[in-house]
């Protein structure tokens, strides 16, 4: 019983891991999510003609992609690293 009960006490951990992981990650990038909607207005939309909203929208998930791609690449990257180590 003993075993059993410290099996899941590992388990309610993880998951706690898990969640609390995704809840930081969820805030991380709701706040790159306005320094790079700031960074279009401040920068981008200076330089294009008024009601051009669209193609501000565009030059920002095109950034947001660019950012998402790179930073997977990387950590893509250091597990393999990591996983060749063992």
């Amino acid at each position: 019983m003993a075993e059993e009960t410290k099996k899941m006490h590992i388990e309610i951990i993880r998951q706690m891991l898990t969640l609390s992981t995704s809840a930081f990650g969820l805030v991380a990038a709701l706040a790159w999510n306005s320094v790079i909607q700031e960074f279009v207005n401040d920068y981008v939309k200076k330089w294009l003609p008024q009601g051009s909203g669209i193609f501000s929208l565009l030059i920002y998930a095109i950034i947001v992609t660019i950012l998402a791609v790179l930073v997977t690449l990387q950590l893509s990257r250091v597990l393999q690293k990591l996983e060749s180590k063992k």
